[in-house]
């Protein structure tokens, strides 16, 4: 903020702060929702809620892009995304799985507007469901979930699959691998496909101990 004031010359002199070493930021933390988990948060949302769930587990898009996610962005002829992200303001080119379609086939046949999800009282779009978002949660049972929860499912899903970390990287739309190289260490079904796969047919090679020499 400091920086930020000079630059706008709102502040004279050096940032006070400027030898301030940031604190260590831990981006290996993260939840992960399990299929029961999943079905047991669907069964405590309503559906607009359920819909937007849906489709944010099977594309890996940010609530603040699905909330802003325009007719305009979807081909159904293609069956994909090109959808604007706010955080890096670019285009992400997004296949749609059946999951995904099947939400935007069923949006499709009541639009009212630009915007793919909307508010039905109102018909504007959605700004904020962390309350209804919350509130399933409890009554799921769930704690520590958030819309960032459904995201980060997205990634450990493609990887448990078997996509590569270059792809997950492409779909979730980071700038650089290092980001994306988090999902990859919780990876360990895949790691040990990987290693299994190697598999050979040559025979193991037992080394004994050389024999001992006897003095004469």
């Amino acid at each position: 903020m400091l920086n930020l004031a000079e630059r706008w010359n709102l502040r004279q002199g050096q940032n006070p702060v400027r030898l301030v070493k940031f604190l260590a930021e831990d981006n290996l933390q993260f939840q992960t929702l399990s299929k029961e988990a999943e079905e047991a948060l669907l069964a405590c949302c309503p559906s607009y809620l359920q819909d937007m769930i849906v489709f944010a587990l099977n594309t890996g898009l940010r609530c603040g892009d699905i909330f802003n996610l325009q007719w305009k962005e979807v081909d159904f002829d293609r069956r994909r995304l090109s959808a604007f992200v706010q955080k890096t303001r670019q285009v992400l080119i997004i296949p749609l799985n059946d999951s995904a379609y099947g939400v935007l086939e069923g949006w499709s046949g009541m639009r009212k507007g630009p915007y793919v999800f909307f508010n039905q009282m109102t018909g504007d779009r959605f700004r904020d469901l962390k309350a209804g978002f919350k509130l399933a949660c409890k009554q799921a049972g769930l704690e520590g979930v958030t819309w960032h929860t459904l995201r980060h499912t997205f990634a450990s899903r493609l990887l448990a699959k078997g996509a590569d970390i270059v792809t997950v990287k492409e779909l979730l739309g980071h700038s650089t691998i290092v980001v994306t190289m988090r999902y990859a260490h919780t990876n360990v079904e895949a790691k040990e496909r990987a290693v299994l796969a190697l598999g050979t047919s040559a025979k193991p090679v037992t080394v004994l101990p050389k024999p001992r020499r006897t003095k004469q």
